[in-house]
């Protein structure tokens, strides 16, 4: 039998694309979210209002986490929060290793407690 070396390269390549996107979700049970009703929304966040943050920050090399600053016109009316979803991608981990750590995508969802 002979084997392709491409056909290998491929299918680990889709095999990391599949292992590789992940969501980590926090919710308060003790809490109620933020409604939204002109939210046209039909995943886990319908009806919610949804605070999305997709952006790439810089750090060093040597530091193993980072603080993200919520801007003021991202705060939460009531300071606190409700449900927070952080996601990992495929691109975000390239990233990260193309730069030596000194990148990282950070796409984060959150969902204020209602006032």
């Amino acid at each position: 039998m002979h084997y392709d070396p491409i056909s290998y390269f491929l299918l680990l390549l889709s095999v990391c694309f599949l292992t590789s996107c992940y969501s980590v979700r926090l919710r308060n049970v003790n809490g109620t979210p933020q409604p939204d009703p002109f939210s046209d929304r039909d995943d886990y966040y319908r009806g919610m209002a949804v605070v999305e943050v997709d952006t790439t920050i810089g750090i060093n090399m040597t530091s193993k986490d980072f603080t993200y600053l919520i801007k003021e016109k991202e705060a939460c009316e009531s300071g606190k929060i409700n449900i927070i979803e952080y996601r990992s991608t495929f691109g975000g981990l390239l990233l990260n290793a193309i730069t030596f750590g000194k990148k990282r995508k950070v796409k984060i969802k959150y969902v204020c407690e209602k006032p």
